[in-house]
């Protein structure tokens, strides 16, 4: 279900992913603030469309100002043990990984995903990227479900 929010200008487009980090400091006493933080801090979601006739509105974070668009929770790309991945199954994240420069870094540690939940596959999309794992962990790359769905 897509919800309305205020996003910055140059992030507003279709098909953009971002993950919602919460309240600024630069957010007090914004008029905006209750269509602005009205998303779940640390859920994934995806603009599905940009209001083309609503106005730019100044804000205090973006330089630029913001615009409405409509988001909706998305899936979280990530590398999981090869043991759980099966669609439809829950998983948890093999836990953290040092080696930033692996090309599976970004989805052994996603961005609104946590160590210490599970989640339910959505889809199972295969090897991983990295030809290795410097952990000797065996892992799959799937599509973890957003939450509440």
């Amino acid at each position: 279900m897509s919800e309305v929010t205020l996003i910055g200008t140059r992030l507003a487009e279709v098909g953009r992913e971002f993950v919602f980090r919460g309240e600024s400091s630069a957010c007090e006493g914004c008029p905006y603030r209750s269509q602005c933080l009205d998303l779940d801090t640390g859920t994934r979601y995806k603009i599905t469309d940009v209001r083309e006739n609503a106005q730019t509105l100044d804000c205090a974070v973006h330089a630029d100002g913001v615009r409405a668009v409509e988001v909706e929770p998305t899936t979280i790309p990530a590398n999981v043990p090869s043991k759980a991945a099966y669609a439809g199954s829950k998983a948890s994240l093999s836990g953290p990984c040092p080696h930033t420069d692996c090309p599976s870094h970004a989805y052994c540690v996603p961005d609104g995903a946590d160590f210490d939940s599970e989640y339910r596959i959505d889809e199972v999309l295969g090897d991983p990227p990295h030809d290795y794992c410097m952990l000797d962990r065996d892992l799959t790359l799937v599509e973890l479900a957003p939450p509440d769905s």
